[in-house]
């Protein structure tokens, strides 16, 4: 039985897309963050992009100011 490297996708778990820069991963990272927009629904950042706009994501600015 072959064991899985963690460089393969696994193609049971959802693709995942950060709605800022578009960068995808195998289900949801654990660093990533969630967030429940009104127009669009629940949205993924990547954890560079969260890292990136802490500060407008804490203040909940709108997006088009970060």
């Amino acid at each position: 039985m072959a064991v899985p490297d963690s460089t393969t996708p696994d193609p049971d778990l959802p693709v995942t897309a950060c709605a800022r820069c578009g960068t995808t991963a195998a289900g949801p990272p654990l660093s990533w963050m969630f967030e429940m927009d009104r127009r669009r629904g629940g949205v993924w950042f990547c954890d560079r992009c969260a890292r990136e706009n802490l500060r407008s994501v804490e203040a909940k600015l709108n997006q088009e100011w970060w």
